[in-house]
């Protein structure tokens, strides 16, 4: 794949400094000085996690869970919870910190069972992804799990939520997706995660030729 270069790009830009401007208890805010591609000092403001483990990339994992049952359709586990920075509910995929001594595959297992009560095996693993890189150094492993709904387990799966977690669990049809957010996004005050989103629009465009893409009705 080859990359375009600014005409004006002198250097290869890197971080000078980082220093803290506060710190919470899971978050901080830093500011960054760093060179920019033409060789200017400039200064950015940042959001970075305090609890990122040792020896490790990833922040946390995002979790695709597909619930496969005998003379049902395969669904998607989702979550929707009460985030405050949003002022309201968002549906997401399951989701968590990693833990200490943790990989990617362990805390997915972990946090599917603490959120949803379900249990899954794991099927995939992508590489480290970034979330919001304007604002956050904050990364991701997203983990495909794939869950036998006959296991007697998994028939009345209880959630292990811990102290001030409210977590509502929604089965969406696979091939259903992208059309019922549609229809939540009518009915309620929801923001949809944009991995979630992306995914749902990925799977329509897979029903379409490559040079056909799909168009968005408001």
């Amino acid at each position: 794949m080859s990359g375009f270069k600014h005409p004006n790009a002198t250097t290869t830009p890197h971080v000078v400094k980082e220093e803290a401007m506060a710190e919470g208890k899971w978050v901080k805010l830093d500011k960054t000085t760093y060179m920019d591609p033409a060789g200017n000092t400039r200064t950015w403001e940042s959001v970075k996690r305090t609890t990122r483990p040792l020896n490790t990339e990833a922040d946390g994992v995002g979790i695709i869970a597909i619930l496969k049952r005998t003379l049902h359709k395969d669904c998607l586990v989702m979550v929707k919870q009460f985030r405050p920075p949003l002022g309201c509910c968002s549906l997401e995929f399951p989701a968590g910190l990693i833990d200490q001594g943790e990989g990617a595959k362990e805390a997915a297992v972990r946090e599917l069972k603490e959120e949803t009560g379900y249990m899954g095996e794991v099927v995939g693993v992508t590489p480290v992804t970034c979330l919001d890189p304007g604002l956050s150094n904050c990364t991701t492993n997203i983990v495909t799990v794939i869950i036998n709904g006959d296991d007697g387990e998994n028939i009345h799966p209880k959630q292990q939520l811990g102290d001030g977690e409210f977590v509502e669990v929604i089965l969406v049809p696979l091939a259903e997706f992208q059309t019922k957010i549609d229809e939540m996004l009518k009915k309620e005050k929801i923001v949809v995660d944009t991995k979630v989103y992306l995914y749902a629009m990925g799977m329509v465009q897979a029903f379409f030729k490559p040079n056909e893409l799909p168009v968005l009705k408001q």
